[in-house]
């Protein structure tokens, strides 16, 4: 049910929008490729609140900063719980099948939904890591495709009884691997209330989709959004889709935000910046400078200009 088109809505982080600081996840290498952990879990929620953020979206690498024994037993998950809800922050469990870049990520759905059960998180997040044909164009619901997303339909109803148990709401992603009308074609043959998509705007482009049209498809079913606002330009070397700051790249963060409250029954977003090197040989000192300016320009701009975040209001 949608809700009111000019109702508050919360400001969460994927934390991968600190990568560079050993958060979330490494992404685009082709392998496993860890960057250093250099800040803890428990200190990124304190620069939450200070941040005046409402929310987080972890995954499994983050939790491996908040134990040295068993960080994904249950244990250690309610003390996170715990330290969030002292925090005010609520949680979200991003998960994988098959990361290309950082297999840390993975998890079965029965692993997904019991981590996200014990840190009392709003949803799960997945992607699903379908391998696409080499030609994108006309590539939707290829035979291969769909011949991957119907062992993805199996894993889900064969834990439909475990989400109904914990009532826990899961979010399908278009990662950069599927076009929007397949996940929404996926959603409509589990056909749960409890299973929703989580649509990315940055995301479609990747698999030539026009995010708009991804909007558009994937709003009303969604309980999930990552948001972002790339920078997309040519130059002699070619087209290009770089990280940047909200407001200060290609999409127009206002009229997202409006399609959301207008098409959606989601009263938040999880942002999400993609900060990459600016060479091979940046140090990553540097890099994580950047990552952070960034960081904190964005929730200004959300904070300040677009009027989003519930926290101190």
């Amino acid at each position: 049910m949608k809700q009111a088109v000019d109702r508050p809505i919360r400001i969460g982080m994927h934390t991968y929008t600190l990568h560079f600081f050993g958060f979330g996840e490494s992404w685009g290498f082709g392998k496993d490729y860890f960057f250093d952990q250099v800040m803890s879990l428990y200190e990124l929620m304190d620069k939450c609140v200070e941040w005046e953020l409402d929310g987080l979206q972890i995954t499994k690498v983050d939790l491996l900063t908040t134990a040295q024994d068993d960080p994904f037993g249950t244990e250690n998950l309610h003390k996170v719980a715990a330290y969030a809800k002292k925090c005010g922050l609520f949680l979200e469990f991003n998960s994988s099948f098959n990361a290309g870049s950082d297999s840390r990520v993975n998890c079965t759905v029965e692993e997904a939904l019991r981590i996200g059960h014990d840190l009392d998180a709003e949803l799960v997040k997945f992607s699903l890591d379908i391998i696409r044909p080499k030609n994108l164009f006309g590539s939707e619901m290829h035979p291969d495709v769909v011949k991957q997303m119907l062992v993805r339909y199996d894993e889900f109803k064969a834990a439909i009884p475990l989400i109904e148990e914990y009532g826990m709401q899961i979010a399908i992603e278009n990662h950069t691997d599927t076009k929007a009308d397949e996940i929404v074609w996926l959603g409509d043959k589990l056909n749960h209330t409890l299973i929703g998509t989580c649509v990315d705007n940055m995301n479609a482009y990747y698999v030539t989709d026009d995010p708009e049209q991804a909007y558009e498809k994937m709003l009303p079913s969604a309980y999930c959004c990552h948001f972002s606002d790339d920078l997309i330009y040519t130059d002699p070397l070619g087209v290009h889709i770089v990280g940047a700051a909200h407001g200060q790249g290609s999409m127009d963060c206002k009229r997202m935000i409006d399609m959301i409250r207008e098409k959606s029954p989601m009263d938040k977003i999880i942002m999400e910046n993609e900060i990459a090197f600016l060479s091979k040989d940046e140090p990553i000192e540097e890099a994580r400078a950047r990552e952070m300016k960034a960081c904190e320009e964005s929730i200004r701009y959300l904070r300040e200009e677009l009027k989003l975040g519930v926290r101190n209001r």
